[in-house]
């Protein structure tokens, strides 16, 4: 009959494979991420004309070593957008995302759910700061129901937004163009395996919750 102490050596190699097959699975994805899946990740919902077309905003940040160019269908004409895109920001609109997340970094963000009129009136040279201690953004372009630019002012980081109209619908496009000022292989890794992914899950809860909410009051 085996002994206590084999059932205990068995159970501890069993954890020892999981444990080993869940690392592996790890590296294999994460050494992966860059050929399979990167593009996809960089490119949620936009098709291949719109990842490789000019915007408003490009030329602010040339040569950016991380573009990404996201994209949703917006069953609601322009003009049903644009209100809830220019109320954005902490202590306006919000950013119609998780805000538990938003705000475990003190942003101070509360998603709207409805218009806002006092946030209306946005317009060129206007900054809006990212919490008390992050990227304060300047408004560089403001064509009203169609493009929305803005600028860090540290000039690392532009985020471009652009209305298309479409069979009576409205492409969406969000573009970010970020340099990374820290060009160590670590920094890389963290922007490449962290904030990409990262990026792809808070951008894809905003797309989705604009069209929600222009969707409501078209």
């Amino acid at each position: 009959m085996p002994s206590i102490t084999t059932f205990e050596e068995a159970a501890m190699n069993s954890r020892s494979v999981a444990v080993g097959s869940v690392a592996a699975v790890a590296v294999l994805a994460g050494a992966g991420y860059p050929l399979l899946w990167r593009r996809r990740c960089l490119t949620w919902g936009a098709s291949h004309p719109e990842a490789g077309r000019a915007m408003p905003g490009d030329d602010l940040l040339p040569g950016a070593p991380l573009v990404s160019t996201r994209a949703i269908t917006v069953d609601a004409p322009p003009s049903a957008v644009w209100p809830w895109l220019v109320q954005m920001g902490p202590g306006r609109g919000g950013a119609y995302t998780y805000d538990w997340i938003e705000n475990l970094l003190g942003l101070n963000m509360h998603s709207a759910t409805k218009i806002l009129p006092q946030f209306q009136d946005l317009k060129v040279g206007d900054v809006i700061p990212l919490g008390a201690h992050g990227p304060r953004m300047r408004i560089e372009v403001l064509e009203s129901h169609h493009t929305l630019v803005l600028r860090s002012e540290d000039g690392v980081w532009v985020w471009a937004f652009g209305l298309y109209p479409q069979d009576g619908a409205t492409r969406l496009v969000s573009r970010n163009r970020i340099a990374t000022p820290d060009p160590s292989l670590a920094s890389r890794a963290f922007s490449c395996y962290v904030m990409e992914p990262g990026s792809l899950v808070m951008e894809r809860k905003m797309l989705l919750t604009l069209k929600e909410r222009a969707e409501s009051t078209a």
